[in-house]
């Protein structure tokens, strides 16, 4: 696959399995598995051609590692990012003192009062990875670095989770635990 057919697929599958599964007539159960040959039926039923090798290849290069395979390598789901009703079954875990959010120049007065909120998502997505965050953020606009006070935030009693791709998990971020620049 070339780097922008990877990036296409990844992009198709993020919004399958993350947002619209109905999109090409998927149900995901509850954890947000589906079977790779369903996954599959369904998407060139709808007219996207993706054959088995695909989901692979993303999953195994992805930088982001935005989705997993099953340990038998039957089902696929995306880590986290969910906007569809799914309940991961990631345990609350102790994150590190310092956090990271990136988020685009124009949101941040907003976040400066209110705090980042999970929005349509089901939770606030944060990261050990400066770089990775800087990089995400640039889809929106000028990137902007949110240094979040994790360790404070935790013994102050919110819960986080850690994702299988090490992102940092939290419903909700006040301003007072967030260091803007």
């Amino acid at each position: 696959m070339t780097r922008k057919e990877t990036v296409k697929t990844s992009k198709f599958l993020s919004l399958i399995l993350r947002h619209e599964p109905e999109r090409v007539g998927l149900k995901l159960d509850s954890a947000g598995w589906v079977a790779v040959d369903v996954l599959l039926e369904a998407v060139n039923r709808h007219g996207t051609p993706l054959s088995r090798e695909q989901p692979a290849h993303i999953v195994a290069t992805s930088e982001k590692k935005r989705f997993a395979v099953s340990e038998d390598g039957q089902s696929i789901r995306a880590n986290q990012g969910h906007s569809v009703e799914v309940e991961l079954g990631y345990a609350a875990a102790t994150p590190p003192e310092l956090l990271y959010h990136g988020t685009a120049e124009q949101f941040v007065e907003a976040i400066r009062k209110e705090g980042l909120s999970k929005m349509e998502r089901h939770h606030v997505h944060l990261t050990e990875d400066k770089a990775m965050t800087m990089q995400v953020a640039t889809r929106r606009g000028r990137p902007v670095l949110l240094t979040i006070h994790a360790g404070d935030m935790h013994r102050g009693g919110h819960t986080f989770y850690r994702s299988a791709n090490n992102v940092w998990l939290v419903d909700h971020v006040q301003p007072e635990f967030i260091t803007f620049p």
